[in-house]
């Protein structure tokens, strides 16, 4: 029995991680401004968290710590938004998933916990790839939306460390980051002029399934997941992401921009296997 209901809480950190892999791909079919399909997803997916609220009878928890994550989730998903239009959506979601070298540098500075020889060699190959990708930025015109997608790694590590520390609640976190964002972008879309059937239907399923769903699975797997299990399940978004983009939107990636992918995303899996074989209280 134990097995099994350990299973169900991997099994929603799977489900997350799809539904977080659709991102990409609705971003690039909806013909609106990055800040306009911000808002209008988030707004959506706060409403979805607000139901799961009412209907779980949570309590909405407010306080400094639960601010700087939602302050986390605002960035993250406007500078996603923003870095899918401007570049590819291999690069957006790759230099995005550099967010666990921000954790171990965010840690050392906040909470005084040193990196070792390990998370330095991690953040080194990390920084190797992202280089790769600012290389090729040059040359196809994409540097400032690979600089976006790097700020919006530094603020998806806020959301990564949105457990840490006392008093934190991540569930009050992203809804009341998501309903921010939705509030202060959604009027955008009213300058939009495309609202075709289409396009209203993809941005419903970014706010119902990339968004709301994605974070309330989420929420509920990573309770009795270990951290480095979810990490590994989700090093799958930005392989699928890519992946739906070129097949469904036709979008290719550069060879370079190959090479740095299969260095970052390599570089983050290898850490968390090495995590999970390291004996509890090792320095790396």
């Amino acid at each position: 029995m134990k097995e099994k209901r350990e299973f169900r809480y991997i099994l929603c950190v799977f489900l997350a991680s799809l539904c977080f892999s659709t991102g990409g791909l609705f971003i690039k079919l909806i013909p609106w401004s990055a800040l306009a399909i911000n808002g209008a997803r988030n707004l959506i997916g706060a409403t979805v968290i607000g139901i799961f609220i009412l209907v779980t009878h949570r309590k909405i928890v407010f306080n400094k710590r639960v601010l700087v994550g939602a302050l986390s989730m605002i960035g993250v998903t406007t500078l996603f938004a923003i870095s899918n239009k401007l570049t590819t959506a291999a690069n957006a979601i790759v230099l995005q998933f550099t967010a666990p070298v921000f954790v171990i540098l965010l840690m050392a500075i906040l909470y005084g916990q040193k990196p070792g020889k390990v998370d330095i060699l991690t953040c080194c190959a990390v920084l190797f790839g992202v280089v790769l990708f600012f290389v090729d930025g040059i040359q196809a015109g994409n540097i400032l939306g690979n600089i976006t997608a790097v700020l919006s790694g530094i603020c998806y590590a806020g959301v990564f460390m949105m457990n840490t520390g006392e008093n934190a609640d991540a569930l009050s976190s992203c809804f009341i980051g998501q309903l921010a964002a939705g509030l202060i972008f959604t009027p955008l879309c009213f300058r939009e002029t495309d609202f075709s059937l289409p396009v209203v239907a993809a941005v419903l399923a970014l706010g119902l399934i990339q968004v709301g769903g994605a974070y309330i699975l989420f929420s509920i797997g990573i309770q009795h997941t270990p951290p480095v299990t979810a990490s590994l399940i989700t090093g799958m978004e930005p392989i699928l992401n890519p992946l739906l983009v070129a097949a469904f939107y036709g979008e290719r990636v550069s060879p370079l921009s190959v090479v740095g992918s299969v260095v970052v995303v390599s570089s983050i899996i290898a850490y968390n296997v090495w995590l999970s074989r390291k004996p509890s209280g090792q320095m790396s």
